[in-house]
């Protein structure tokens, strides 16, 4: 059962990030008024109520729990934020991650780290859902700010109230600090990204080599051709394990900036402050860690003004300047880019109404044309093993659409369809109306903003790509 709730936690994304695993971080209540604190505290466990439920683990979804409440409770709510608890306590909370326990609204007054999966007591009484916890501090701080009412909430998300938390426990000897407790990682090799990704060995090694040694590449290409998804896995293939905290996706946008980036004054209560920016906080991070990779992921590359973002940087991220040293324009401090940090940029082939990069910031990555795998022996498994003629049918209409959208000349291969439009897909999750969604509302719109001049030619294609569904 614990292997399976290990599992119920690596949660599958767009991202590609599935089984990668992070510390998280919880508010907690021991009982009303925090009435239970004392006794967990000197069992080494946080337990719930809601004995109602019985063994948590019969309940497939939060859905069931809520229904299940809404049978044994009378107490006129639509248990919605009482099932999201006992679910989270049960498949989402994992060892490793921190508890703040809290009395009242404004007090904290423990803290601690998960080491043990889900436990039912049936002889638990009132709080019969246990898990091992390694309580290392208790005492009392208090709050400026009022805390949610919920008996447990999830805090990861929200770093300033994190902060603030953690604050009370910086200075505290006996606190013992999460990363003591290691997180499991998950290893992810170079086999599991060809598995995964449609990419021959050949060009795989050819693009770690490009990024060991330049740095800093662009991954480009038509839509769905899944760059973000083949970055992500080349970062983790790079290091062998699934580290989140070893690599950072930014989106850059047209009102990103250098402040966004590196580092600028914003408002504070006082007036002003010198915030740092993502990329500045992400090379510290790196350069105290000078023995193992980093790497940056930046989406959307050429949609920001890439003169005003980099700024002094231009040089700093060039292959033989990392290490050198510049003054930042704000705080005059003087800053380097470290050598264990890699550079993926992404930007999309089709989208003709983005300036081209600029030329001094070109010179400085390597560019990496991905292109529809459809060909590729990866997506041919893939589909061998949906075994769905319409599928397959489609798939091949798809890839005629391809051929005439590269010879198209107002057009070219870099409007062509992506694969992942049909990826992640199962037997059981093939069907029809899946299918014709994928047609419908992201095949055929599309289309139309390429041909929106040639109705006709719109028609004739959206017509034989529903044809293989009739």
């Amino acid at each position: 059962m614990a292997v399976l709730l290990r599992e119920a936690m690596m949660q599958t994304t767009a991202l590609g990030d599935d089984g990668v695993q992070t510390v998280r971080y919880w508010l907690y209540a021991p009982g009303r008024g925090a009435c239970m604190w004392e006794e967990f505290y000197e069992r080494g466990v946080m337990g719930l109520g809601w004995h109602q439920l019985g063994d948590l683990r019969r309940y497939a979804t939060k859905e069931e729990m809520r229904q299940r409440l809404l049978e044994t409770r009378d107490d006129n709510t639509s248990q919605t934020n009482s099932a999201r608890a006992v679910w989270q306590f049960a498949n989402e909370m994992k060892p490793g991650d921190v508890i703040f326990v809290k009395r009242g609204l404004k007090e904290i007054i423990g803290r601690g780290v998960v080491t043990g999966d889900y436990v039912y007591d049936p002889d638990g009484g009132e709080y019969p859902h246990l898990r091992d916890v390694s309580w290392n501090r208790q005492g009392s701080w208090r709050s400026d700010q009022q805390f949610a009412m919920k008996t447990l909430t999830e805090i990861t998300d929200y770093p300033d109230l994190l902060a603030r938390i953690e604050a009370y426990f910086e200075n505290d000897e006996d606190s013992l600090d999460s990363e003591q407790i290691p997180v499991p990682l998950t290893e992810y090799s170079a086999a599991q990204f060809l598995n995964e990704v449609y990419m021959t060995k050949e060009r795989y090694d050819a693009i770690v080599g490009l990024l060991r040694t330049k740095k800093n590449i662009i991954m480009q290409g038509a839509p769905g051709v899944g760059k973000t998804y083949a970055a992500k896995r080349l970062a983790y293939s790079m290091m062998g394990v699934k580290d989140a905290s070893r690599v950072m996706l930014v989106q850059f946008h047209q009102s990103y900036s250098y402040e966004d980036f590196i580092e600028g004054y914003r408002p504070s209560g006082e007036g002003f402050e010198l915030v740092k920016g993502a990329f500045y906080s992400f090379c510290k991070k790196a350069a105290d860690d000078e023995e193992n990779d980093y790497f940056f992921i930046i989406d959307e590359i050429n949609r920001g003004n890439l003169s005003k973002i980099f700024g002094e940087l231009f040089m700093l991220i060039e292959s033989d300047k990392r290490g050198d040293k510049l003054q930042l324009l704000y705080s005059r401090e003087l800053f380097c880019v470290p050598t264990n940090v890699h550079i993926i940029g992404m930007m999309n082939t089709a989208d003709r109404s983005l300036a081209m990069l600029d030329y001094a910031l070109r010179r400085r990555f390597a560019f990496v044309e991905l292109r529809p795998a459809f060909d590729s022996d990866g997506f041919r498994a893939y589909c061998a093993g949906l075994d769905n003629p319409r599928f397959e049918a489609l798939v091949r209409e798809v890839e005629s659409l391809n051929r005439a959208i590269a010879e198209d000349e107002s057009l070219g291969e870099g409007f062509c369809i992506g694969h992942s439009y049909f990826c992640n897909m199962k037997p059981e999750t093939c069907t029809d109306a899946a299918l014709a969604s994928i047609v419908e509302y992201e095949l055929i719109p599309m289309l139309k903003e390429y041909w929106f001049d040639e109705p006709g030619k719109v028609r004739e294609w959206a017509d034989r790509l529903r044809r293989p569904l009739r």
